[in-house]
């Protein structure tokens, strides 16, 4: 029998915010994201990722793929802004970072324009003196609100990794990893907080000898898609990586559950980072949880 015996003053004070947070709807994953989708060629993966993207509101998305044009019809449905084509040209990871970083400088820009805009026109309302800097920053002709083009908030961005294997971005991963480890920081803001960026790993391995998405991202991975595979150790290795929370007799009992007869390209979505709120971490396709009553002990699906 344990007893335990508790120590005033050294309890866990969470921060009041968490950086590069996002309110989602309530069966939504958290944002934001560093997930891993992995399927064969053909398998389902960009069609699962685009009504994904949609369905989390993405107020842009940055493409890094060299077939993006043969994709051109899906991905019309999202908003894609920046497109880098050429896999082996590492500086783009540096090009979405100044991406993002150039949308925390205009949203802190904005914001201290507000606070000037709102400072003169309450000093001519009360009579307050005005200098002339000020009124010729926001007057011609009229007065000029400052703008932002997302109106004051922080935009909403992901970033899609897709037909990458064998790249030098991959095969040199060091900006990469660093970029999957501090995406949620990226972006930060003097105020707190930050803006940061979503990545969507598209794959046909889980696990690559080279070339392939190495372990510190899968590390990173916050949700994983998992369309059907005939590898069976390629299945024990997304079960590992489930390792903690379930059994592998229970991973694959939610694994066959999911796939079913692997028709209309099913997959099961593995959330490591759910919403307390949420009743599994398991998912048949995004539609409808998987419950396990007990992860304790080997009970049947219901």
């Amino acid at each position: 029998m344990l007893t335990t015996q508790s120590i005033k003053g050294l309890q866990i004070v969470p921060p009041k915010q968490t950086s590069g947070a996002y309110e989602t709807p309530p069966d939504m994953p958290k944002m934001h994201v560093v997930m891993v989708v992995n399927s064969k060629r053909g398998g389902g993966k960009t069609t699962c990722v685009v009504n994904l993207i949609e369905k989390m509101g993405y107020d842009y998305t940055i493409a890094v793929s060299p077939t993006m044009s043969s994709n051109k019809e899906l991905m019309s449905r999202i908003n894609i802004e920046h497109v880098f084509e050429d896999p082996d040209d590492i500086t783009c990871i540096d090009k979405i970072k100044d991406i993002v970083n150039e949308e925390a400088r205009d949203l802190e820009r904005y914001r201290h324009e507000m606070k000037e805009y709102n400072k003169l026109m309450r000093d001519i309302r009360e009579g307050q003196k005005v200098g002339d800097e000020l009124m010729l920053k926001f007057f011609d002709n009229d007065f000029i609100k400052p703008k932002h083009r997302w109106n004051g908030r922080k935009p909403k961005i992901c970033c899609v990794f897709d037909d990458m294997l064998g790249s030098g971005i991959y095969s040199k991963p060091r900006k990469l990893n660093g970029l999957a480890t501090y995406s949620r920081h990226l972006g930060g803001l003097q105020e707190g907080g930050s803006i940061g960026i979503s990545l969507f790993f598209l794959i046909q391995s889980f696990k690559c000898q080279t070339g392939g998405l190495n372990k510190v991202i899968r590390n990173q991975c916050t949700q994983m898609i998992m369309f059907r595979s005939k590898d069976l150790k390629e299945i024990d290795d997304i079960a590992e990586s489930c390792g903690g929370e379930i059994s592998k007799d229970q991973f694959m009992q939610v694994y066959d559950y999911a796939i079913g007869d692997g028709s209309n390209y099913p997959f099961l979505f593995i959330d490591l980072h759910k919403k307390p709120e949420q009743p599994s971490m398991f998912r048949r396709r995004f539609d409808e949880y998987i419950i396990i009553p007990d992860l304790n002990k080997k009970d049947e699906i219901k």
